[in-house]
């Protein structure tokens, strides 16, 4: 069994991956999907990258949904495992990977755990289905590892979320879950610590952003349908209390979000290739 990386970088983020490969292991391969902002982008692969092990492709624009998709139409691993460019890994972290789905053979996706100074976020101390909710837990893209196999044709990142895409600005991890658990696979959390990422995540750097509170308002209708119209105060009360900004100002793009999506409900489906 094969884990194989998938790292998407944009533009100079390039460099970031030339700095993150680990030596060479027999059952572990990365693929670099190199996103160009511009056309006229002519930089080399950088000489760190230039392995065997290592697969770069190419992708013009933007939208990191984009790219994570550019790097599914070129996975070959057996187990694939959602990176970012700045993330750091460990040999036995990555053992780590390839041991949880080996032992757990029925298991499509897994979620894990992340080292991270910068990380408050709440992790359950058990194995869990992530069909059931746990209290304030949420993936990170970064935690994400799937079968190939099990994705093949069927699932993708809905385009229309994540940092680039038009609108919604955030969230597209949640939905890759949502629709991977709506196909009916079998999607775990794991609370094994496979990575490390010291720098501050989009829920902190660009929160108050009005495309990550829209996504976080669309988020509501595909997530929470049931409570959508429950949650937005508490989350811009929230907002206001962690970023100093108006409760005013956070209600209006969190409904701005859940209002659009509820009109152009397709959006909602749009990571799903065949059920």
């Amino acid at each position: 069994m094969t884990l194989q990386l998938l790292i998407s970088t944009i533009d100079n983020g390039i460099e970031h991956v030339a700095q993150q490969i680990l030596p060479p292991q027999t059952d572990v391969c990365y693929l670099v999907s190199w996103q160009h902002s511009e056309p006229d982008d002519t930089r080399a692969i950088p000489v760190a990258l230039q392995r065997k092990d290592i697969q770069v492709t190419h992708l013009e624009g933007r939208g990191l949904s984009r790219n994570r998709n550019n790097c599914l139409n070129h996975a070959t691993g057996d187990i694939c495992l959602i990176c970012d460019d700045d993330c750091r890994y460990m040999p036995d972290r990555l053992q780590a990977v390839l041991t949880t789905f080996a032992e757990h053979p029925g298991v499509d996706v897994a979620t894990f755990m992340t080292q991270s100074e910068y990380n408050h976020k709440t992790y359950p101390d058990t194995i869990f289905d992530l069909r059931h909710r746990f209290t304030n837990y949420y993936p990170t893209s970064f935690e994400i590892a799937f079968r190939l196999s099990s994705i093949l044709d069927k699932l993708r990142f809905n385009e229309h979320f994540g940092l680039g895409a038009p609108i919604f600005q955030c969230s597209e991890e949640e939905i890759f879950i949502h629709d991977a658990l709506s196909l009916g696979l079998q999607c775990r959390f794991f609370p094994v610590t496979i990575v490390e990422h010291n720098h501050p995540t989009t829920e902190w750097t660009r929160a108050t952003q009005p495309g990550v509170l829209m996504a976080n308002g669309a988020n509501l209708f595909i997530n929470y349908r049931s409570k959508m119209f429950l949650y937005p105060l508490p989350m811009a009360w929230r907002l206001h209390k962690r970023h100093k900004v108006s409760i005013a100002y956070g209600l209006r793009h969190i409904y701005k979000g859940l209002f659009h999506i509820l009109h152009h409900r397709q959006i909602a489906t749009a990571g799903i290739l065949k059920k």
